[in-house]
């Protein structure tokens, strides 16, 4: 069951990244035209500010895709010299470690995006943008990241209750470590 249900994550993930990767292409695309457009004198302007709201949405909903795919950078001298079960233990730890920060940066997200909808925030530049446009789907990122996190954990802690070590590691191991060290 643990193995299915994280099976579905990533390729849910794998749409969002896909649309992620779409959303920063438009956005390459929009700064190219820019830049041409300034050869000829002329420019449509605010294309450092979108494009830092695109990198500002790109990260926040393509850490899940990164987690799902076992792409966080660890730093790990002690797993690679411990059994299948210290190996778990380590990788739960780490999971519940970064769980328990991405829900804190979930809920610390949450009054950002509050002001701007109350204050009807707007940015602080020529285009004006009203920040609810921003902070709505950036937050909605962190949410989606703390959810994932949260249910990897959860399927992680269920397969090592049931000494399933191997599994265990094929959903938060470090698979970068292994290929280093062969």
């Amino acid at each position: 069951m643990e193995l299915k249900m994280i099976d579905t994550l990533r390729r849910i993930n794998r749409g969002v990244a896909l649309m992620v990767g779409a959303g920063l292409l438009i956005c390459a695309a929009f700064v190219l035209a820019d830049i041409i457009l300034r050869r000829f004198g002329t420019s449509h302007g605010g294309t450092e500010e979108i494009a830092g709201y695109a990198m500002a949405l790109a990260t926040a909903w393509g850490m899940s895709y990164t987690l799902l795919e076992l792409g966080h950078v660890r730093i790990d001298i002690l797993r690679s010299r411990a059994g299948s079960f210290k190996k778990a233990l380590f990788d739960i730890f780490s999971m519940i470690v970064m769980t328990g920060v991405i829900v804190t940066i979930a809920i610390k997200a949450w009054p950002v995006l509050e002001r701007s909808i109350t204050n009807g925030s707007t940015a602080n530049t020529p285009l004006e943008t009203p920040l609810v446009w921003v902070h709505a789907p950036w937050f909605a990122g962190w949410v989606w990241f703390a959810l994932m996190s949260t249910l990897v954990t959860l399927c992680a802690l269920s397969l090592l209750l049931k000494r399933r070590h191997e599994d265990t590691e094929q959903i938060i191991g470090a698979f970068a470590e292994q290929d280093t060290l062969q």
